[in-house]
């Protein structure tokens, strides 16, 4: 099989981060090509333009006050790359070899590139409770992200799931915003360290349910209107009045394709270098939710990625490309 010419810039992944990092390298004439990723048998639901592509109105993102949907921003970006001639395939890097340079990369068409620099924009996915109605109500009262989509359940009952320092921020973020926030963990104690435990338990807006699991989300037409939460110990089952869920139990790094080859954190998110998005393998960087365990914002995500672009570029330079 004939390989391909041998690219400045390869994207793995698109999304806010991939995408921007597209758009600044094709302005620096690096001629990027993107793998904008796709369905997988282990996630079918993972679509090229990652989380947004399932967020309905996004209105904290700058430079569009009457708010824009997830799907319609990333056309835009995508647009956006393409218009300074950045190529883009429809599809995921399926194996990679990062051992010397050029690297190769190979997708799940059988297509084989080299490239002299790779940037990794994959993103993360979220953990979901994986119950009955969950589905149906993702972005009609179930969120995984209380910074995203908390403002549309002003002086409204929300629940929040989860026992970590996740759940405490969204709790205590949401507490700002809606009326009361009931907080359902599975155990009878949290892992959340003591200073985010101390305060949300001291807010007066906030509520705990210990040894429970939600079972079911209930809904109608115009969204969810509670959820059937079981304890975990009586096994006794009740309906909680809600118009929100946030699932806060955490990302998982779409990085399986880097396993042994790039350093992780103990969370599996990427390693960069502090003040860059440097990986340890040079050539390689990486950027957008993949490296970013913390903010997981549209927004600092493609700032990563624009950052990504430039670190690539001026590589490329001190390297005589």
């Amino acid at each position: 099989m004939a390989e391909e010419k041998i690219n400045k810039v390869t994207i793995i992944g698109s999304g806010p981060a991939g995408y921007t990092a597209a758009i600044y390298a094709a302005r620096a004439n690096l001629e990027p090509v993107v793998f904008a990723g796709g369905p997988t048998l282990e996630h079918p639901q993972r679509v090229p333009g990652g989380q947004l592509m399932v967020t309905t109105d996004v209105e904290n993102y700058p430079g569009f006050p009457e708010a824009i949907t997830g799907p319609e921003l990333m056309e835009r970006f995508q647009k956006q790359a393409e218009r300074f001639g950045t190529v883009i395939h429809m599809e995921n890097v399926v194996k990679v070899d990062f051992s010397s340079r050029p690297f190769l990369l190979e997708s799940e068409s059988g297509l084989r590139v080299r490239s002299e620099t790779v940037i990794i924009s994959t993103g993360a996915t979220a953990k979901w409770l994986g119950v009955k109605g969950e589905d149906t109500y993702k972005n009609r009262g179930v969120s995984a992200c209380a910074t995203c989509d908390g403002a549309f359940f002003k002086n409204q009952e929300v629940l929040v799931v989860g026992g970590g320092d996740t759940a405490m921020e969204e709790a205590t973020y949401l507490a700002k915003i809606v009326k009361h926030v009931t907080l359902i963990h599975r155990r009878d104690s949290l892992r959340a360290s003591k200073v985010m435990q101390e305060r949300a338990l001291n807010n007066p807006k906030i509520s705990f349910l210990w040894n429970s699991a939600v079972e079911e989300v209930q809904g109608d037409a115009k969204g969810m209107s509670g959820a059937v939460v079981r304890n975990l110990k009586t096994g006794d089952s009740q309906l909680l009045k809600a118009t929100g869920l946030f699932v806060a139990i955490g990302h998982t790094p779409n990085t399986e394709l880097f396993q042994g080859i790039l350093e992780t954190h103990q969370g599996g998110y990427l390693k960069t270098v502090p003040g860059s998005t440097r990986t340890n393998i040079p050539g390689v960087f990486a950027c957008g939710d993949v490296q970013d365990s913390y903010y997981r914002q549209a927004i600092t995500a493609a700032g990563t990625g624009c950052m990504a672009a430039i670190d690539a570029e001026r590589w490329l330079i001190e390297h005589g490309e």
